[in-house]
């Protein structure tokens, strides 16, 4: 193909994309301004082609790295004996955190033959991967339906002589509350235990936060116990994607996270993370916008995104049945529906030109939006709140909406009277194809909402396999 049909194809693929430029994705992308986002744009190509994987080849990819690390740690109050490794993201640093302390304790603790990990059934979704794949127990401990902070005294009882990690979060994804960090680390003194804090979305607006003056509870390295802290600088570190770190105590915990192997006729493998190669493109983009952007520029954007997020919630509060859930601590925050389908709610905002994320009802925690700001999007506010009034107003008329306790109803008959059948009559129920997804999501929302995890979770996985070639 010529360049420029080339070029043109891949524009024409975009089309059903959600346009992040306009500023009204409140979720995935993280834009730190035109002429930042250049200066990043110009490092990445810079690097496009250097590798990581040996870094005697290419010395720069040391310095970059180091110097990155460096940074993260004077932010995160780490002394000199803080250490740390770029991923290529969240997942891979918490991922790495937790092998770590899982060979870690295969040393030091080798009584452990059933290991375990202590973690609030609000911390993400890449624990679970982690316990997955390293063959470790998660162990889920209760959180405040109303605050959504982690309950100390559950996490106290869940440890066990087996138990190798204890894991918080700073803030949580789902509703950007901190958990109770340093009671936490006396929990993981007291105990013995290793403590990871996933600051996987929060280390770098946190740590501004804390700097400019922001009333924060400790969640850094400041606090004794922790040994780990997982942080993304493609999020609101506005560095393009994919890189993240993850940094630790000592040197002495973090040698169980590289793996090396010279058993074959190959070169000797030496892999500090989960992958082996590691372009430069995403180091030198996040150098350069950490240093582009320096003290000044993100103590501006925090300034911006935090004076936008006051406004969004007391705007998402003001609306007849919205709620926003518990008191969120930085720029992420999810608020549910009273008296009607918030999926349906997702649907308008969607069909309006905005984008707000569903999650689903967990215990407690009723169906909600989540909404992450950041400089890209915090001028959108006074747009999305007379938006919301609109769609509000729109889907309370709605003369045939979708009731989630009929839903919820006929769910839990189809999987009772079906069993391990259910799968492809709940696929028909909810409109799912193999040709991709309706515009109209609300129904399939709601039947997920209803369904019990473990089904949830293999129709989601069984989708996938299909739609990809």
């Amino acid at each position: 193909m010529p360049k420029q049909a080339v070029l043109d194809a891949l524009s024409s693929f975009k089309k059903a994309d959600v346009p992040w430029q306009s500023g009204r994705m409140l979720g995935y992308t993280y834009d730190p301004g035109k002429e930042a986002m250049n200066v990043a744009q110009e490092a990445y190509m810079q690097y496009l082609t250097e590798n990581g994987l040996d870094w005697s080849v290419f010395p720069s990819m040391h310095r970059l790295e180091t110097d990155i690390i460096h940074i993260l740690r004077e932010l995160l109050r780490g002394d000199d004996e803080v250490v740390g490794s770029c991923t290529s993201g969240g997942t891979e640093s918490i991922l790495c955190a937790v092998k770590a302390a899982r060979d870690y304790c295969r040393v030091h603790k080798p009584e452990i033959v059933e290991p375990e990990m202590v973690l609030p059934e609000t911390a993400h979704g890449a624990f679970h991967k982690a316990c997955l794949y390293f063959n470790i127990k998660p162990v889920l401990t209760a959180y405040d339906p109303e605050t959504f902070l982690a309950d100390t005294d559950s996490i106290r009882n869940a440890v066990t002589q087996n138990t190798i990690l204890i894991v918080a979060s700073a803030p949580g994804y789902a509703q950007g509350v901190i958990d109770p960090i340093r009671p936490i680390g006396e929990v993981a003194l007291e105990k013995n235990v290793l403590f990871h804090v996933d600051a996987c979305v929060g280390g770098i607006h946190l740590s501004f936060m804390r700097r400019m003056g922001y009333d924060l509870p400790d969640f850094d390295f400041s606090v004794p116990g922790v040994t780990s802290i997982s942080v993304d600088m493609h999020k609101y570190g506005y560095a393009l994607k994919n890189i993240s770190s993850v940094l630790y105590r000592s040197k002495d915990l973090r040698f169980f996270q590289y793996f090396s192997n010279r058993r074959n006729t190959c070169y000797a493998l030496v892999n500090p993370a989960i992958l082996s190669t590691k372009s430069g493109g995403p180091y030198a983009g996040a150098w350069a916008i950490l240093h582009y952007l320096g003290e000044s520029g993100y103590r501006a954007i925090v300034q911006k995104v935090q004076d936008a997020t006051d406004r969004f919630v007391a705007g998402i509060n003001a609306i007849d049945g919205l709620r926003v859930l518990g008191k969120p601590d930085m720029c992420m925050f999810s608020f549910t529906s009273e008296g009607f389908n918030i999926f349906e709610l997702a649907d308008k905002i969607r069909e309006k030109g905005f984008y707000m994320q569903p999650q689903f009802t967990h215990g407690k925690t009723p169906a909600n939006l989540h909404v992450s700001l950041n400089q890209g999007t915090a001028g959108c506010v006074e747009a999305a709140l007379a938006m919301l009034r609109e769609a509000v107003a729109e889907v309370k008329a709605n003369p045939n909406p979708i009731n989630l306790e009929q839903v919820r109803s006929t769910v839990r008959k189809m999987v009772a009277d079906l069993g391990e059948n259910a799968g492809a009559a709940l696929r028909a129920m909810a409109g799912i194809s193999e040709g991709g997804l309706p515009a109209q999501m609300a129904l399939i929302n709601s039947v997920f909402d209803a369904l019990p995890n473990e089904l949830a979770e293999d129709m989601l996985s069984d989708y996938m396999n299909q739609v990809f070639v």
